[in-house]
């Protein structure tokens, strides 16, 4: 059975300390699960803390990179997927995950969470934006998840992938 991959969106730019320091737990938690963790690779904001936090935990990261500068690999990233796509990289950064995270936000999680919704996919929303919470679960109320810690989330996509063994998705 495949393992099960657990996105973890947020903004590169400007994240807040609150959300680094959830990212970090996010990718910690993760590890300890077994699943994979996938970000966009970057060495910079919410991608770069949450892998750093699987790593920390014994994790196996995927990261997939927007553009071929490998000088902007995140060190805490196992495999990394050269795309040279830029944005257009978000759509497999959530078709490739079973569930996405979104851990802050900017424009750049925005469309990923945007993505993932149209794709059928669950979306755990980790952030204290009530702007995004309340546009995204009026969007899609059945597809959006609030949490208020990393804790929350992972417990919530344990309960989401025991509704999902069927549809494939892996430990």
């Amino acid at each position: 059975m495949r393992k099960t991959i657990i996105g973890v969106m947020g903004p590169g730019n400007h994240p807040t300390e609150i959300d680094l320091h959830r990212a970090y737990r996010l990718g910690q938690l993760i590890a300890q699960e077994g699943w994979v963790l996938l970000t966009g690779g970057r060495k910079v904001g919410v991608m770069d803390a949450a892998s750093k936090g699987a790593q920390a935990a014994g994790g196996l990261t995927v990261g997939i990179l927007p553009d071929n500068n490998t000088s902007e690999i995140s060190e805490a990233v196992d495999i990394a997927i050269i795309t040279n796509m830029d944005s257009a990289r978000n759509n497999i950064n959530v078709l490739s995950s079973d569930v996405v995270i979104a851990c802050g936000m900017g424009t750049g999680t925005a469309s990923e969470v945007a993505l993932a919704l149209k794709n059928g996919k669950q979306v755990v929303l980790l952030t204290d934006d009530q702007d995004s919470q309340r546009f995204f679960s009026n969007l899609s109320p059945e597809q959006v998840f609030l949490v208020n810690s990393p804790e929350a989330a992972i417990k919530l996509v344990k309960e989401l992938r025991i509704g999902n063994r069927e549809s494939g998705i892996g430990n």
